[in-house]
């Protein structure tokens, strides 16, 4: 009976003991394989709730804090944006890294409210997800636009109208010149982005626009496409709290209607007198843009023909245009600043394109080493997005040796990325010449990850050689034209006085 009761006793203590024993050896084996997986270091500073916003909505530009908390924490770091969490990379080698080995899985964008409102539900190419749309129309813009071969077509268009926006700036300098003195005080941002809208719209759409001197109905267009890239840039408190999203506070979300609304209604204005043509067989023999895809384009599951259209043209003017005359301007103000460059770069003119030819070609652009190195310097400086346009992972990955969780964002400071001192000799002053030697075959089309102001991989700008030809175009005739001061105490408003 003892040695029952006894058995008894024992075998309770086995029966508890045994499972106590398995769950704490499990618990421990868990814990250490948690440990083995690195988990990337979260950036000090965060408030309860809304995370790190309070850091990215101050006075301070956010590629500036950011790069301020890289310094603290490292090439990596994740931050917290309400109930999102963002990867920041600011080193060129993890940009490799994830733009190689992970593209893929790094390859769709986050469904900011912005976005959804703005870019017709995602059916921009710049803002849709990852899958077989994304696919079929990048390949779709790519053949029939921006190709080589179709950029080459219609290269006598971007020489048209860079030459017709010279006309213009010629004659408001001719009006306004006095006889006291031949300097006349211009906007140049104003006329980078007409020249620049106005290339892409005749390569787009078939038609041109007045320049910001002319048509009260121009200048009410170009304050809706403000408003668009000022919203389109905005987090709202429903991407960082989706389930406040009814609540519109601050009312972005009405305001990004009213604009979404406005732009459509001009598309949808450029798309009707495309249909009228082709009915009335009024089409040219060289098609825009719009008018092939109105030939060519089909429903698809996620969107019908003419919201594709819509919302493809509109991504395209938009998106050339703000970030090609940004360049221009940041490029213009470099050069004013830096005397010698700009005397180097005129003197480059002369000697491979001559005082006595009015207008720089093309061809002639190819030629001009030094203003390449410029462009590239620029960029290198000022990227037109100083951090890159959001990825989201779409499955779990490792990078650098830590674990990323699928539905991660991810942003590349550019501006961190391009002034890494252990690449760039004096990484923030303008150096052109650093292109002519030491980094003289560095290329801004993705594959020198020290310098990647288009982005590089699947997602990386489609329109990185329209760009530079405008560039390299636009720059090279403004400079040959005229010449150029900068206004006292004033760097935005510059004197222009035509070349004799």
């Amino acid at each position: 009976m003892d040695y029952f009761n006894s058995l008894t006793a024992t075998s309770v203590v086995v029966i508890i003991a045994f499972p106590l024993l398995f769950l704490f050896s499990f618990l421990w084996l868990s814990r250490r394989n948690t440990n083995s997986k690195k988990t990337v270091p979260e950036a000090g500073g965060a408030w309860p709730i809304i995370g790190h916003l309070r850091l990215l909505g101050g006075p301070q530009p956010p590629q500036i804090s950011l790069a301020n908390l890289a310094d603290k924490y490292g090439r990596m770091f994740t931050i917290k944006l309400g109930v999102r969490r963002a990867l920041v990379v600011s080193n060129w080698e993890i940009a490799k890294e994830c733009l190689t080995i992970h593209d893929k899985a790094l390859a769709t964008r986050p469904k900011a409210v912005a976005m959804e409102l703005l870019s017709y539900n995602h059916a921009m190419i710049a803002t849709a997800p990852y899958g077989t749309y994304w696919r079929q129309m990048r390949k779709f813009i790519i053949i029939e636009l921006l190709s080589n071969h179709r950029l080459n077509l219609l290269k006598h268009v971007r020489e048209s109208e860079v030459n017709t926006s010279l006309q213009q700036l010629y004659q408001l300098w001719n009006k306004k010149k006095s006889s006291n003195s031949d300097k006349v005080l211009v906007e140049m941002k104003r006329w980078f982005r007409d020249v620049t809208l106005n290339v892409i719209l005749m390569m787009v759409v078939g038609k041109r626009i007045p320049n910001s001197y002319e048509g009260v109905e121009t200048v009410e267009w170009k304050k809706s496409v403000d408003e668009f890239f000022e919203l389109g840039a905005k987090f709202v408190t429903a991407d960082a709290f989706p389930f406040l999203r009814w609540l519109d506070i601050g009312g972005e979300e009405k305001r990004m209607k009213k604009v979404s609304k406005e732009l459509d209604q001009l598309v949808e204005g450029w798309l009707r007198e495309h249909k009228e043509k082709i009915a009335e067989n009024e089409a040219n023999s060289e098609e825009d843009f719009m008018g092939v895809m109105l030939t060519k384009l089909r429903d698809v599951e996620e969107h019908d023909a003419n919201t594709i259209n819509k919302a493809t043209n509109l991504s395209l003017v938009l998106g050339g245009e703000d970030t090609t005359s940004i360049t221009m301007t940041w490029a213009l103000a470099l050069l004013l600043n830096n005397r010698d460059a700009l005397n180097k770069v005129q003197q480059e003119l002369d000697s491979h394109v001559g005082k006595d030819k009015l207008l720089v070609t093309e061809s002639d652009a190819k030629n001009l080493v030094y203003l390449q190195a410029i462009i590239k310097e620029t960029l290198r400086l000022y990227p037109a997005a100083p951090l890159s346009v959001t990825h989201e992972a779409i499955e779990d990955y490792t990078v650098n040796g830590y674990n990323i969780s699928a539905g991660t964002w991810l942003i590349f400071n550019l501006h961190k990325i391009h002034r890494d001192p252990h690449i760039w000799t004096n990484p923030n002053e303008f150096r052109p010449e650093r292109f002519m030697a030491t980094h003289k075959d560095f290329d801004v089309r993705g594959q020198n990850f020290e310098l990647i102001p288009f982005g590089s991989g699947r997602r990386m700008c489609l329109g990185v050689s329209f760009a530079l030809q405008v560039l390299q175009l636009t720059l090279a005739n403004v400079l040959h034209w005229f010449e150029f001061e900068t206004r006292h105490q004033t760097k935005q408003s510059i004197c222009v006085k035509h070349q004799d």
